[in-house]
């Protein structure tokens, strides 16, 4: 099995290097956490002159047409940046879901504003006491005049602050952790009945409770048929977990890149510590780990455009936690070769190890993946 980026894919992945390089350095990172919106309304503006909004979407809607090795190409040099522009919400989960919608005219309507700039989009889905299970939805759409009038309150909705369209799963029937009776709702933040908590995460990036008191959705606002949702969100994960994992791949490679650097100037006995020879069997370890988590990325990116789903989701499950086990390894490692100094906040190296943090409790953490992996794998 052979993996390697087009042409065109290089030249996106080269474009959004460049603009992390010269455009995104750390202390404009901090100036725009620190910001009240948490994210640079000019940056996005740019990511949709530049087309990396479109590049996921079909050419019908405005789209690039690309496809998952796309949106790995473009969050995997986002990664190198840790980009706190809501990327991975708005395009890979929200668009996403849209992109897989059956409703035409949802489609049609919404996906242009995202690939323009002018729509942020957020996946509203995770509840207080659901932690990794999505099918555990006590929110519930009960048919009324009008449509459906959608009660409950959702947690942890990525930037739920800034967002001006949810996808809602909300359930019209069935019991709290059944599968079957989720719907998937477009909702406008705008619509009375909503009610925003935003808050920062630990990497910076923002989140919000949102709260839904009887908030009236026309039919026309479902993404399928009623009930199905869960379908729709199947079909999408295996691409949002290659997103994020690449995304974590970008920046394990430069948490890696910088503790070679930082081992190369610190000096003890005279001597820099990149010639001691325990500190090089280290770096190899996180290197290799580096390698590992690439090459496993890269097996799901070739699967992904064949016909074996069973074996996409054994990839996409192991993806998932190899990122959360070669992760922790390469962020305590630079931690720990950089000292003290590794966890300020005037350094940039905490700063990746957070959001590699917030990547591996992202739609499930390595344990939740592995137990699915097991599952898949060894079931008779």
């Amino acid at each position: 099995m052979n993996f390697d980026f087009s042409e065109e894919q290089t030249m996106i992945k080269d474009s959004v290097s460049r603009f992390v390089r010269e455009e995104y350095d750390f202390d404009t990172r901090r100036k725009i956490i620190n910001s009240d919106e948490g994210m640079s309304r000019k940056f996005w503006s740019m990511f949709a002159e530049l087309g990396w909004l479109s590049v996921p979407f079909a050419e019908e809607y405005g789209g690039f047409g690309g496809a998952v090795e796309d949106i790995a190409a473009v969050m995997e040099e986002m990664g190198k940046g840790i980009v706190v522009e809501p990327y991975a919400s708005t395009v890979v989960v929200f668009g996403g879901l849209l992109s897989a919608s059956t409703n035409e005219a949802l489609k049609s309507e919404v996906i242009p504003t995202i690939i323009d700039g002018s729509c942020l989009g957020s996946l509203a889905s995770v509840e207080a006491q659901s932690r990794y299970e999505m099918c555990d939805v006590a929110t519930t759409a009960t048919a009324c005049d009008g449509g459906y009038s959608i009660s409950g309150e959702k947690t942890v909705v990525s930037n739920g602050g800034t967002a001006n369209k949810f996808v809602v799963t909300a359930r019209t029937s069935g019991g709290q952790f059944e599968r079957n009776g989720i719907s998937l709702f477009l909702v406008d933040a705008s619509m009375p009945g909503i009610e925003v908590k935003s808050y920062k995460m630990m990497d910076g990036q923002s989140a919000a409770t949102v709260t839904f008191k009887a908030v009236v959705v026309a039919e026309s606002q479902m993404l399928n048929a009623a009930g199905e949702g869960m379908d729709l969100i199947d079909q999408v994960m295996p691409e949002i977990l290659m997103g994020l994992s690449a995304e974590a791949l970008g920046i394990m490679a430069t948490l890696n890149t910088l503790t070679v650097e930082y081992t190369k100037v610190r000096q003890q006995f005279d001597t820099p510590i990149s010639s001691f020879q325990a500190l090089q069997h280290r770096m190899v370890d996180t290197f290799m780990a580096c390698e590992q988590t690439k090459s496993m990325l890269y097996r799901g990116l070739c699967q992904a455009g064949e016909d074996d789903r069973d074996a996409l989701l054994k990839t996409v499950h192991a993806l998932k936690a190899t990122v959360a086990r070669n992760g922790r390894l390469v962020g305590e490692e630079a931690i720990q070769i950089h000292g003290g100094i590794g966890m300020t906040d005037e350094l940039n190296i905490g700063h990746l190890v957070k959001r590699l943090m917030m990547i591996n409790v992202s739609f499930g953490d390595g344990d939740y993946h592995q137990k699915k992996f097991n599952q898949l794998a060894y079931s008779s």
